[in-house]
Formats: structure tokens, sequence, C-alpha cells
């Protein structure tokens, strides 16, 4: 039945009444999330993608912290009156995955593909940049995120991560051990790396590279724990959700001569974070006492309240929206910017145009301490080579204690004089 709409209060009333009665069941159907707001404005399309039930990465999370944000601000009346509308797609992990997903976007008119999560960028970028479809707050895994014009990354993706790592483990690793995927991003992952342990006149880490999704890492395990050596040795890890896997073959490495235990482990975001410290024991973990370099502040943080709350009120028993998860961290925020965009056009039909041309004019947004403030005109970009769109350079520095991700150094670390030096 439809009800006329008149006044945000009114909007704001029937939304609430709609998505009680409703519940779990929005989720229904196609991978589209219905709304629940009216009046004259119209609804905002937008697509969220993720790989997943793959054999390498997944990150269920995302496309459902999208779900969980659309129902808590259709509930509310809609972001500016406009009913947000999410499709979704499984990117599969493969070039033809995220193409489709991508051409799906141009198909159901989507105005912004907002928090997703692909290694294709070539496959997925050509399609939105022939239809002028703004790609938002991508995980930061496809160099592509970082050269196309109608990208707007919200961190500053793997390269930041690993440059800042090498600035993290220069202080306390004499050797250190990089295992990698064998691919060609990955071929970028050393150099990265170097050019922070460099800021400490540190000695290039053994690169290590290893396939993405092997069942086993033994081989490359033995020889990380070797390269590293047992005097202030590091090992450190970069292979995604298979990082998990190479931690536990390294761990069944046969004891060496001398004192056990002095190699350290070390790792990024995405490859170790909270739900995987928590599936691996907690305080009895592997990573128990490891390094990880992140983009954002620890887990903890209270600046992570409002999105826990939403997740708490509005994502049901979705076991997939976790908060700890960098996926969903990332989601997060990227529709945090897509909303203060919307919000500022001010207009009753929203364009993927007029929102690529906002984020170009330069307005600042502010993330409520997740990020520094994050504007993409082109003097707040970064420039290196390959990655000319980093606008956040920012890091963080956190260790495992007692099964829990925590800060090791207060607040962020610049990386992007890092960043510009790895050759």
């Amino acid at each position: 039945m439809c009800v006329p709409m008149t006044g945000k209060r009114l909007i704001s009333l029937l939304a609430y009444v709609t998505t009680a009665a409703t519940g779990a069941s929005l989720l229904t159907g196609c991978g589209v999330l219905p709304g629940a707001t009216g009046g004259s404005r119209e609804p905002v399309t937008v697509m969220t993608w993720a790989p997943d039930r793959t054999r390498a990465t997944n990150m269920p999370g995302m496309p459902a912290m999208a779900q969980t944000y659309a129902r808590w601000v259709n509930a509310r009346g809609g972001i500016d009156g406009h009913e947000l509308r999410v499709l979704t797609c499984n990117e599969q992990n493969s070039p033809s995955g995220a193409a489709a997903c991508a051409r799906r976007a141009v198909r159901e008119k989507a105005v912004a593909v907002v928090g997703s999560y692909s290694q294709n960028g070539r496959a997925f970028m050509a399609p939105l940049e022939a239809a002028g479809i703004p790609y938002i707050g991508g995980y930061g895994i496809a160099e592509d995120e970082f050269t196309s014009p109608l990208s707007y990354p919200v961190n500053g993706g793997v390269a930041s991560l690993i440059a800042g790592h090498g600035m993290q483990l220069a202080g306390s690793c004499e050797r250190v051990s990089l295992v990698r995927p064998d691919t060609t991003a990955g071929d970028k992952l050393p150099q990265l790396l170097n050019s922070g342990l460099r800021r400490a006149s540190h000695r290039s880490a053994v690169d290590i590279p290893a396939q993405e999704d092997a069942a086993e890492y033994t081989r490359q395990a033995g020889r990380a724990r070797t390269r590293a050596g047992d005097e202030k040795g590091c090992v450190t890890a970069v292979l995604g959700e298979r990082t998990q896997t190479f931690f536990d073959s390294f761990r069944r490495l046969p004891e060496q001569e001398g004192e056990p235990g002095t190699v350290r482990i070390s790792s990024v975001l995405g490859s170790v974070d909270q739900p995987v410290i928590d599936r691996t024991g907690g305080p009895h973990s592997p990573f128990e006492g490891a390094f990880v370099t992140g983009w954002y502040p620890e887990a903890g943080d209270r600046s992570w309240a409002p999105m826990r709350k939403v997740i708490q009120e509005y994502a049901f028993a979705d076991n997939r929206v976790d908060p700890a998860d960098a996926g969903v961290q990332t989601t997060w925020i990227a529709y945090t910017v897509l909303k203060d965009v919307v919000e500022g056009l001010d207009a009753d039909t929203v364009t993927a145009g007029q929102i690529s041309h906002a984020l170009d004019r330069g307005e600042r947004i502010d993330t409520g301490g997740l990020t520094p403030g994050l504007r993409w005109k082109y003097e707040d970009m970064l420039g290196a080579p390959g990655f000319t769109r980093i606008v956040n350079r920012e890091v963080t520095f956190q260790v495992v204690r007692q099964g829990r991700l925590v800060a090791q150094k207060p607040g962020f670390v610049d990386v992007g004089e890092t960043v510009l030096s790895a050759r």
C-alpha cells in the first residue's frame, strides 16, 4: 500500500515502522536492499562488491556492512531524504567477475561503487570510467584505485601499509624475511618494505614469493626463518587470507639449534586482524607479540563507537559484519564519504557526475578521527608513481598483546615520504 509522504518527521517515522516490521527480510532478492523512505527525492543507487567463497582472499563483510549501513540510514529518513539502495555483487577474485560486477553497476544506473574489494582494477575501472561512475573507498589493493581519475581512496592502500611496516620493523629487527604473493602486485611489495627499512639505514628484506592460494607453505616458512636468523630476526607475511596458513606452517617447523622462538613475526592489517587472532586462539594465538601495521585506529578505539552502534542495532544476526574487520571498517568510512557528499549536493536527483564533481571540487570530509580529513584536490594527492591519488598517507603501528590488537605507538604515522622514496 502506498502512503503519501509529507515532511521529514513523517518519512522518518514510516521508515522506522517499515524497517522494524520487515526485519531480516530486507536482505531478500538479488542483492538489492529495499529502502523504507519516501518523498519527492529520487533514490540513490550504489553498488558494493567483494569476493566471497573463493580459494583466495574473501571479504563478505564489506557488502554486508553496506547493507547494514543502508538499513540504518533509511530508518533515519535516508540520506538527505534520498532512499539509499545498495546493490551487492560477488567479484569472485577474477577479472571476469570484477568486470561483470562493474557492467551490472552501469546497467542498473548506480551513481557510485562504494567500499568494495577487488584486485582486478583494470577489469572493473574501464567500465566504470566509460560510464562516469566514481569508485569511492575501495579496499586499496589494486593499483588502478590510485591512478584512475574516478577513484577516491580513503586509505593509502597496500603501498602505505608495506612502507609503514618497514618503518615499524626497522627499530626492532636486524634481518627481515618478506613472504608475499607471486603476482604482479606482489612484485612491488619488496621495494615498498625496503623503503621503510631504509629509514633506519636497514639492510633490505629477503624476498620470498609464494603462491597466493597454496594449501601449505612449509618450504617458504623454512627459508624465511633461516634467512631471518635467530638474532633479532623477523618474518613478515602478506598473503591476505592465506597469511594464517603460512604462519601455521611456520609454527610447525622443527626447532633449530639454538634458542627457539627468537624469530618475531609480523604482518599488515587485512592479512592479520582481530578476527584472525580470535579464530586462532586469542591470547594463545601464534600471532601473540606480532607487529601489525594498519590504516586506522585499533578496533577498540572510541572513534569506532558510532559504527559499532549501527552494527549492533542493524546487522541483526549477520556475523559477517565484524567491527574489527578491516574491510568492514573501510566500507563504513566509504559510506561516510558518500553520505557527506550527497547531503552537500542538496538535490532532488543525484547523478554519478554530480558526485565525482563534488569530490573533485575539494570539500574536506571529516570521518570522526578514523582518518585524517579527506580531500581529493590535486594539491592533496601524494603523486607517487603508481599511487598518484593517495590522499591519506597515515598508518598506525599496532602489536598483539594478550590476544588483542592494541596501539604500539599512539596516533598516526605519516608514510608519504617513505612511499615516494620506494624504488
